[in-house]
């Protein structure tokens, strides 16, 4: 999965090697939108439920029409295209004195002559949190947007848990004075990052 580029993943719940169930959680550790249907021969009420629990956008029990499997692969894909922003296609980010590297979740300082590098691997989380802020960097990014899309829903518990992620966010960026992580109350937070020569 790491070594190519895909539109779409559909594994078997029952492989050889690794389940299904197992890869398409360590794929969605690393990317949210990317569409997963599950095949299986079985049928039972709880395996279809982790198979939506993990966050498959379909699952086909065996067998089946080669030709039902195609025009499902149609619908998730074009849903998949429709609700994409051209902004979630940017992989890395530069942040001021740091560069972030999404796919590998390294954080990385790049400073002057005078100090030395640094690098931090985030956890999922953080990595999905920093890359909503870079996105939209230097504008406000909704807290529903981010709870929604990042904790899956929007309530009292998720809130604070960001609030614990972006006071993470502010450590690792506070090597660079000239970024700032502000709260904008009643709608969300701000990726502030001033050039050089506003500083």
């Amino acid at each position: 999965y790491n070594q190519g580029e895909f539109d779409l993943c559909i594994f078997d719940v029952m492989m050889p090697k690794k389940d299904g169930f197992t890869l398409a959680k360590e794929i969605r550790e690393q990317d949210q939108d990317m569409p997963i249907i599950f095949l299986t021969a079985k049928t039972m009420k709880n395996d279809v439920l982790e198979g939506f629990k993990i966050g498959a956008d379909d699952y086909i029990t065996k067998p089946f029409n080669s030709e039902e499997l195609l025009y499902r692969i149609q619908a998730i894909l074009k849903r998949s295209q429709a609700k994409a922003d051209p902004r979630e296609e940017i992989k890395e980010f530069n942040i001021g004195k740091y560069h972030f590297n999404y796919p590998l979740r390294i954080l990385t300082y790049n400073p002057g002559e005078d100090e030395d590098e640094e690098k931090n691997k985030l956890s999922p989380k953080e990595a999905q949190l920093l890359r909503m802020f870079a996105i939209y960097m230097n504008d406000i990014l909704p807290r529903s947007e981010a709870l929604n899309k990042i904790w899956g829903e929007d309530n009292y518990f998720t809130a604070r848990s960001m609030d614990v992620f972006v006071t993470k966010l502010r450590k690792y960026l506070k090597k660079d004075e000239n970024i700032e992580i502000v709260n904008i109350h009643g709608n969300g937070f701000q990726l502030l990052v001033k050039a050089e020569e506003e500083a």
